[in-house]
C-alpha cells in the first residue's frame, strides 16, 4: 500500500507563485516515477508534470513548461512542484501520483500508468 499527501496548496494572485509537495510512504519510493495532474471543474484529470526514478529525466506539459518545475528528495521520499507565474487557468486540484511500474526508463504522461494518487491539493488564482 502505497500512501500519498500532497501539501502547499492554497490562494495566490496571478503572476505569484506556491510551491507543492507530496510525502510518500509505502514502498521503496525512490524506485519509481512521479508526477502531477490537475483537474479543474467540470474538466478531465490532465498531465501537469512528471519525473524519473532517479530524477534525471522530467517531462512537463505544453501549459507549464518554462513556469513549473519539478524534483524530487529521494532521501526524504517527497517530491515538489515549483510553480511560477501563475495564471487564472492554473486554478485545480492537484495530485501527485506513483507510477506503476519500477524504475521506468521514460517518464509517462499518460494517467492510467500511474496507480497510486495522493487526494489533492486546491490551488486557487485569483486576477
Amino acid at each position: 500500500q502505497v500512501q500519498l499527501v500532497e501539501s502547499g496548496g492554497g490562494l495566490v494572485q496571478a503572476g505569484g507563485s506556491l510551491r507543492l509537495s507530496c510525502a510518500a510512504s509505502g514502498r521503496m519510493f525512490s524506485s519509481y516515477a512521479m508526477g502531477w495532474f490537475r483537474q479543474a471543474p467540470g474538466k478531465e484529470r490532465e498531465f501537469v508534470a512528471a519525473i524519473s526514478w532517479n530524477g534525471g529525466s522530467t517531462a512537463y506539459a505544453g501549459s507549464v513548461k518554462g513556469r513549473f518545475t519539478i524534483s524530487r528528495d529521494n532521501v526524504r521520499n517527497l517530491v515538489h512542484l515549483q510553480m511560477n507565474s501563475l495564471k487564472s487557468e492554473d486554478a485545480a486540484v492537484y495530485y501527485c501520483a506513483s507510477d506503476g511500474v519500477r524504475r521506468r526508463l521514460v517518464v509517462t504522461e499518460t494517467i492510467d500508468e500511474y496507480d497510486y494518487w495522493g487526494q489533492g491539493t486546491q490551488v486557487t488564482v485569483s486576477s
